[in-house]
């Protein structure tokens, strides 16, 4: 979670003034010690990463997909040996979706024939 620059600057000044010690304020405001001395040193909010994605390259994964367009996220992670929730975290960065061709779906074939279930 952010913590507004309003709110920042309050626990900064409080800090500054002397009015409290870092650990005072870090239980009255209910604040971890290390973000107030984040904040102190740079109370700005970053918008991004400083690094690059370093587990999954995105080429990789990229060529993978278009290989192999219809492969589960486990099968993914086996192939480039790393965990099924890191394949979903790089395949949402990248934009792309898991979704199914749905005209496929054996439902779907059964209702365009007549037979309900």
């Amino acid at each position: 979670m952010t913590y507004s620059a309003d709110f920042r600057a309050q626990v900064i000044k409080s800090v500054k003034n002397k009015d409290m010690t870092i650990r005072q304020a870090c239980t009255f405001y209910n604040v971890s010690k290390t973000a107030l001395q984040r904040w102190l040193k740079n109370p700005s909010i970053k918008q991004s990463r400083d690094k690059p994605p370093s587990k999954i390259p995105n080429e990789a994964l990229l060529q993978d997909v278009a290989q192999y367009p219809d492969d589960y996220m486990y099968e993914r992670a086996q192939r480039l040996n790393c965990s099924k929730s890191g394949i979903e975290i790089a395949l949402k960065r990248l934009g792309i979706s898991q979704k199914k061709d749905l005209g496929t779906s054996k439902s779907l074939s059964d209702q365009k024939n007549g037979v309900f279930k």
